[in-house]
């Protein structure tokens, strides 16, 4: 059942919060970024537009494997864009196929040209748990005639 849901159910249980940084900003501010708020990756926002994203992967492949130096590379040089994105109503079934095509962890979630939050494989396996164990619940409390009537 959960599968059929829309990201905007897993955006209402995990939270909106949206943490970005400006292309011009150095790989090393969204490092610091993403370990002080214990993400993986960090949207780049250019005049409240989705430009590009950072994660975790970009940093190991673009900067630690080529020796660079994330206090003088800066986000633009090594982001992700175009950005995979889903709007509100998109299910997370096609949340995960899209992420399992994509090979990507994080997608943007956009309504109304604007960045309303985030989910990544995680939020959406979490929200499948925790949907599942309810039903679970429901389902016992039924069987047993504890359902209320």
């Amino acid at each position: 059942m959960a599968r059929t849901k829309s990201v905007r159910a897993v955006l209402g249980n995990k939270g909106r919060d949206v943490f970005w940084l400006p292309p011009d900003a150095s790989v090393y501010e969204a490092v610091e970024t993403m370990a002080t708020r214990s993400i993986g990756a960090v949207l780049v926002l250019e005049d409240g537009k989705l430009v590009g994203i950072l994660s975790e992967r970009d940093y190991a492949r673009k900067v630690i494997l080529k020796g660079r130096s994330s206090r003088e590379t800066l986000i633009k040089e090594i982001m992700s864009s175009p950005v995979t994105f889903v709007d509100c109503e998109c299910t997370i079934d096609q949340a995960m196929a899209l992420m399992t095509e994509k090979r990507i962890r994080h997608l943007p979630v956009i309504a109304e040209e604007q960045v309303v939050g985030v989910v990544s494989i995680g939020d959406l396996v979490k929200f499948i748990v925790n949907d599942q164990a309810a039903t679970i619940d429901h389902l016992h409390a039924y069987i047993t005639g504890q359902y209320p009537r």
